[in-house]
């Protein structure tokens, strides 16, 4: 019986909590399992279908469940889905000298973490990126996994940034795929793009002080928090994309 309850489980993790009421409501209105076509369609149009072929046929196996048992299931399991999601970890992040008292990670260890962990879209934010081999590595493996790469750099100063080195340029020749943004600024009193983060997925966010520079990877005194689940990387991503749709920060 386990079957059955791992794709309850599976739904309620990959489903927003208003389509799994919509099947549950569904499921609950059917007699026994040989009703089931008629709920097909509350799952939407967006759904796996083997997800759909797999609950089917777990669900035939065991149709002694009955509906009303299996619509409380998967609310369930939605419920404690958005409850996991809610609850988040965070862990201190740092470059420099270590007085081995505090446990701490360093900088490009997160930062690679991050990376790696990105399924589907993946946002990094710093004012230069320069001399980050095993980064370029990383983002160029996440292109590989078809992640959708999104970068914001500030300009250079020969296309009215203020930093000397181009970074969009030179992610332009090493990360092929990547979505590259600047920060078209206006007026004397703008400022400069001096945000330093990453975030994979709306999953899981780096937020540092350390721009991905050799220094600040190796050398340099850097501070940042990592974030696993809740609602901060879901919320800087949502941010990261509204500056992009709303055209604040532009592709290059």
């Amino acid at each position: 019986m386990n079957e059955i309850f791992q794709i309850v489980a599976e739904l309620g993790m990959k489903l927003h909590p208003d389509r799994i009421r919509a099947i549950a409501e569904k499921i609950a209105s059917l007699g026994s399992f040989k009703d089931f076509s008629r709920a097909k369609t509350s799952f939407g149009p967006n759904v796996d279908n083997l997800l759909i072929i797999r609950f089917e046929r777990a669900w035939q196996k065991y149709s002694h469940i009955t509906p009303a048992e299996l619509s409380i299931a998967l609310r369930s399991s939605s419920w404690t889905s958005s409850l996991h999601n809610m609850k988040s970890s965070i862990e201190l992040v740092w470059t420099g000298p270590s007085t081995g008292i505090v446990p701490i990670r360093h900088t490009e260890q997160v930062l690679c973490q991050v990376i790696r962990s990105a399924v589907k879209k993946l946002y990094i934010v710093s004012y230069v990126a320069y001399k980050v081999e095993t980064i370029i590595h990383e983002l160029c493996h996440a292109a590989e996994r078809g992640v959708s790469i999104n970068l914001i750099f500030e300009s250079s100063t020969e296309h009215g940034g203020t930093v000397s080195f181009d970074s969009v340029e030179a992610m332009k020749k090493t990360v092929l795929t990547a979505n590259i943004y600047i920060w078209k600024k206006t007026g004397q009193l703008v400022g400069s793009v001096h945000a330093k983060c990453a975030v994979a997925d709306g999953q899981i966010s780096f937020i540092t002080s350390a721009n991905f520079t050799a220094a600040a990877m190796e050398r340099n005194m850097e501070l940042g928090v990592l974030v696993e689940g809740g609602h901060i990387p879901q919320n800087l991503e949502r941010h990261l994309e509204a500056l992009i749709v709303t055209g604040i920060v532009q592709r290059i």
